[in-house]
């Protein structure tokens, strides 16, 4: 017993000192011979047994027992817990796996799908929907009575019909320059040149983008229904001036502000034309602007395919000819002004929008494509500024009105006190002649 006690407590670093206990166990443990087998020694040093266990291990009469798992430490699993429960979770867990990966794919086949619709309609491209509403909304505005603010049913009305009716006109331009955008460095990536969208495709789309628009323009009263309506020959057209003319921005001009006329007879029931002619106008010079210098980035690919801009028009005196138009734009505005009776936060706000274009016709460089969108980018705040300048100066007008009918009132009843006094006196010499 002291031998095998010795034994077991040993070091168990080599193989020898192994089988020397196993020769002493042999007649403590059991009577039959035990052969010695070839197993793997772990040095007891790691204390990866405990030393709890170390007699049932070196005894060779439990070679190849199973040992308990308890006697490790290692926790048994619940019988409340069986393999088909752990199954049947393993299985709901791929299987919403499964359906969130298919609901992914779904979303992104989706938005994979209406992608290059969006970017037919320039959706990416807010902009233009932008310089389209802002002559609609100065409209609205100007009409509005003294001291009212525009009519925010109209706004949100001429904002869906400007979006829609911007992406239909973007629709209709690829249809009919497709050959043109493959040769065009800025544009070869559109859905049509692309493949992306077929030619039927983009007409069906068209045709619900028009229903959109018709349904907008259905809220209104039957004269801006006609007036709406007639606008729809020139968004047809435009896209075929720059291969007639050098002057494809004025027939642009003509088309992005024919709201300048509709926002005014949507309120009024009809148009007048000795405030909205003036402001129609000035929308036409800013369009010519603008779109002239937009039409500078692709100066280059113009010239070798052959399509015609007011920036081949103008050349190197493009400066000279945006000056001119800023000019007109800016006289259009007062004249409107004044047909109206627009107060001062109006014509300090032209006085603004004088100064943004005045630095930028300064500022830009034709040559610089990169220089020429951040340009025509910023006319947006041009839009934004006399917008801002007609709904305030529409405001003011009922304090310049009270003012004026208060000194009309004094005036009238100084005038009246000094007649009374004239006749008491006529009355009284007329007693002493008597």
């Amino acid at each position: 017993m002291i031998r095998s006690t010795s034994v077991w407590r040993a070091g168990f670093g080599s193989s020898s000192s192994l089988f020397q206990g196993w020769a002493s166990c042999i007649n403590i443990c059991t009577s039959r011979p035990v052969h010695a087998k070839r197993t793997t020694c772990f040095p007891l040093n790691l204390k990866l047994i405990p030393q709890s266990m170390e007699r049932r291990i070196l005894c060779p009469a439990y070679i190849g027992r199973k040992p308990n798992p308890h006697n490790y430490g290692v926790q048994s699993i619940p019988n409340t817990f069986s393999m088909l429960n752990t199954r049947s979770i393993a299985s709901d867990n791929s299987h919403k796996t499964r359906s969130r990966r298919s609901e992914q794919n779904e979303t992104r086949t989706w938005l994979q799908t209406i992608y290059p619709y969006a970017r037919l309609m320039r959706i990416d491209r807010p902009i233009g929907s932008w310089l389209l509403f802002w002559p609609c909304g100065w409209s609205i505005a100007l009409s509005a009575p003294a001291g009212c603010w525009p009519d925010p049913m109209m706004l949100g009305l001429f904002g869906v019909g400007a979006f829609v009716m911007r992406g239909a006109g973007c629709t209709i331009n690829d249809l009919w320059d497709r050959d043109i955008d493959a040769k065009v460095e800025r544009t070869r990536n559109r859905p049509l040149v692309a493949g992306e969208i077929a030619p039927f495709d983009a007409v069906v789309f068209l045709a619900g983008q028009l229903g959109v628009g018709l349904f907008v323009l259905l809220q209104l009263n039957w004269y801006s229904i006609l007036l709406g309506a007639s606008s729809l020959g020139l968004v047809i057209v435009y896209p075929l001036m720059k291969r007639i003319t050098y002057w494809p921005q004025l027939m642009l001009g003509a088309t992005f502000n024919w709201g300048a006329l509709l926002g005014w007879s949507a309120t009024q029931g009809s148009v007048e034309w000795s405030a909205c002619l003036p402001l129609y106008v000035a929308g036409v010079c800013w369009t010519i602007v603008y779109d002239t210098i937009y039409a500078h980035q692709d100066r280059v690919d113009d010239l070798i395919i052959g399509i015609k801009s007011t920036a081949l028009r103008f050349g190197d005196n493009t400066k000279l000819w945006l000056s001119g138009f800023t000019t007109a734009m800016l006289a259009n505005l007062i004249t409107a002004g004044l047909v109206c009776d627009q107060t001062w936060p109006y014509y300090t706000s032209i006085g603004l929008i004088g100064a943004h274009l005045v630095h930028q016709i300064h500022s830009l460089n034709i040559n610089n494509p990169k220089d020429c969108a951040t340009k025509f980018i910023s006319n947006h705040q041009v839009g934004f500024l006399l917008f801002l300048g007609i709904v305030i100066g529409t405001l003011y007008k009922t304090n310049s009105d009270d003012r004026t009918k208060s000194a009309t009132t004094a005036t009238s009843s100084s005038s009246s006190t000094t007649g009374g006094q004239l006749s008491a006196a006529v009355t009284s010499t007329r007693n002493i002649a008597v």
